[in-house]
């Protein structure tokens, strides 16, 4: 089974892609994509595969998957892992995955850009109403995640990287963690299959 992931490690959709690989202990080839040069100067293997210029991409057995969403229900599905292995870690997987990209997975790549050095930020009721819409996902995700130590159980799975995602990066995004969402930041930072951005994608 060959795996190639295309990515970055400013990119949160490709870290959530790369935790999952970590996790699931699949083997890999990583190769990594400046996203911070004009699209159309990345390599013509990787334009040629990716619809949007965009990352990630998963290479999977010679078939392109894009999307992180979407990569990370077919790693789930078809290995067996993260959930993936019974009817209701399925569901749940995908429930969180839905979640998480229309609200925390929204708003927090958007606060994170506002004060990224160079970035044109954005205008402060933007930046307001952003806040106001994490604030509201963190009540949710104490919801979602009630006393267990991951949002799928005992252990993490798709729906858990998906979060990580941006998650990880709170203190750039220039927000706090509540109670809940540092209790599981602590969690998913002790696994041993973590790396930092950088460490899944070296240059």
């Amino acid at each position: 089974m060959a795996l190639h992931l295309y990515g970055h490690p400013d990119s949160g959709h490709a870290c959530k892609v790369a935790l999952a690989l970590s996790l699931a202990e699949l083997d890999h080839r990583v190769t990594r994509i400046d996203i911070w040069a004009a699209p159309e100067t990345r390599p013509a293997e990787f334009l040629a595969i990716s619809p949007f210029a965009e990352v990630p991409v998963l290479v999977l057995d010679g078939a392109p998957i894009f999307q992180s969403g979407a990569i990370l229900m077919e790693i789930a599905q078809k290995f067996g892992v993260l959930g993936g292995d019974t009817f209701e870690g399925r569901r749940r997987g995908r429930e969180i995955l839905m979640w998480e990209a229309n609200r925390i997975g929204m708003c927090l790549p958007q606060l994170k850009e506002a004060r990224r050095p160079g970035s044109d930020g954005l205008p402060v009721d933007v930046v307001t109403w952003l806040t106001n819409r994490y604030n509201t996902d963190c009540a949710n995700f104490a919801r979602l995640k009630r006393d267990a130590p991951f949002l799928h159980g005992d252990t993490p799975g798709i729906g858990d990287c998906a979060v990580w995602g941006y998650c990880q990066w709170l203190a750039e995004a220039g927000v706090d963690a509540t109670p809940a969402l540092a209790d599981w930041l602590a969690n998913m930072r002790a696994l041993p299959a973590m790396k930092s951005p950088t460490a899944f994608f070296p240059d």
